[in-house]
């Protein structure tokens, strides 16, 4: 008989096999020069399954080795944290940075093989996850994040400390990261928007026919907004408020409407008529959405009349108050996202000195809150369908039990869990049921 602390965080793992992520990873990312000793699928499996149990540091996974109960259960070897930063290091390709610029040139590397095949798992992961449910409709927000580090060759960020700032790009409907792009901490976040928008545009499935774009104002670029048209994907983006567009904005004679009515301040929206100088003359003219910011008499600081501004390509289908309260909804996807990336799970803990490693760790933490994703949305019980990562570990991960073998049978005798048995019989069936939806498509003859 053996003890494990981690009776259900087996279902993270059958999650992944359920996705067929074993498969997924055998076919686009080999980095080994000999076939020998742990595959690549040991390692990132092991890697996932430290962030969802909590773990930040590659070296955590040792507490799971030392589970013995849990090492039954799992019936797959955890590699030991040298293998893991050998994996994570394969990643990095140090020829690509010896012609690295100046401290203080923002650059962003071209991603090379490794990192491009990973990547390619978790857009993999993406179009499983939805293989039984598939919706046409995709909206993708973008924003990123900065990550402190003390690191020696971590750059400076815009907010005075040193570290990296990666953006990411989520899929708001079914809460999966699409995309992501690891950079330095001096690279502005508007740089090169378009390449990362790129990637998540490619990584939905092709029933998804209704696409649209959320961003902030890194993403207000000429080349992006002329890609998202020219694509004929709906968008919102927090505009440049420029010297004018402000004047537009605050002209006495537009009537704004009001928006909300807060205790310190009002907003009030009206729409405007605006066109930045670059825009091509003979394009569809783009909407511009004015907000007005109030602040009303007897606040503290007398602060000054604000104003903000949001472009749009969609139509007259939505009043400039909804598309300015659709457009406000990107707070509780992508910045989310970013949040539970770097407090519940480990994107905060960059684990090497090397760039291509941490850009590694950064897509393997994100592609653990896929995983999770999954787990919730598909087999928990509703109660989990926003559960974050804590509490996931907090009711149901984190359960003791005795493993014992009986006529050749592993067997389980759990604690007190909150999942009841016949909760934990369901969300093993979904799985299954993924499992065995995914494999019928897969072996489906192409048309």
């Amino acid at each position: 008989m053996d003890l494990t602390a981690f009776a259900d965080l087996t279902l993270v793992s059958e999650t992944m096999l359920a996705l067929g992520l074993d498969e997924v990873v055998r076919e686009h990312l080999q980095l080994r020069e000999r076939q020998r000793g742990y595959d690549e699928f040991d390692k990132l499996h092991a890697l996932v399954l430290v962030q969802a149990a909590g773990g930040d540091c590659v070296e955590d996974v040792r507490i799971l080795a030392r589970d013995a109960g849990l090492a039954r259960l799992l019936a797959r070897p955890l590699p030991s944290p040298d293998a893991l930063h050998d994996f994570l290091t394969a990643f990095h390709d140090e020829g690509q940075f010896a012609g690295r610029p100046a401290a203080g040139v923002a650059w962003i590397p071209d991603e090379n093989a490794a990192l491009g095949a990973l990547a390619a798992v978790n857009t993999a992961l993406v179009q499983r996850a939805v293989r039984r449910t598939p919706g046409r409709q995709a909206t993708m927000d973008l924003d990123a994040t900065i990550i402190d580090s003390h690191k020696r060759d971590a750059l400076p960020h815009y907010k005075g400390g040193r570290g990296y700032q990666p953006t990411a790009v989520v899929w708001a409907e079914q809460d999966l990261v699409l995309a992501d792009q690891y950079r330095d901490g001096n690279v502005p976040a508007g740089m090169d928007t378009l390449a990362v928008a790129r990637r998540a545009v490619a990584a939905l499935p092709p029933t998804v026919r209704d696409r649209a774009f959320r961003g902030d104002s890194a993403c207000y670029d000429e080349t992006l907004l002329k890609y998202l048209v020219r694509e004929q994907i709906a968008f919102t983006i927090s505009a440049d408020m420029s010297p004018e567009l402000r004047k537009v904005c605050a002209d006495p004679a537009v009537a704004l409407a009001l928006l909300e009515d807060r205790v310190t301040e009002t907003v009030r929206v009206v729409e405007v008529e605006f066109t930045p100088g670059a825009w091509p003359k003979q394009a569809n003219p783009l909407r511009y959405v004015a907000i007005e910011i109030r602040p009303k008499q007897g606040t503290l600081f007398n602060e000054p009349l604000k104003y903000l501004a949001v472009v749009s390509n969609r139509g007259e289908e939505l009043a400039p108050a909804a598309l300015v309260r659709w457009h406000w909804e990107k707070a509780g996807t992508i910045e989310f996202v970013h949040d539970v990336s770097k407090n519940d799970l480990a994107a905060g803990v960059p684990p090497s000195g090397k760039f291509g490693a941490n850009a590694a760790w950064y897509r393997l933490t994100l592609l653990t809150y896929n995983v999770l994703t999954v787990l919730r949305r598909l087999a928990l019980p509703e109660r989990f369908r926003h559960a974050r990562p804590k509490r996931l570990r907090y009711e149901v991960f984190t359960i003791p039990a005795e493993i014992h073998t009986h006529a050749r049978q592993l067997r389980a005798r759990l604690g007190v869990p909150p999942l009841t048995v016949d909760e934990l019989v369901a969300a093993r069936g979904q799985l299954r049921d993924l499992r065995t939806a995914i494999s019928a498509t897969d072996s489906a003859p192409q048309p």
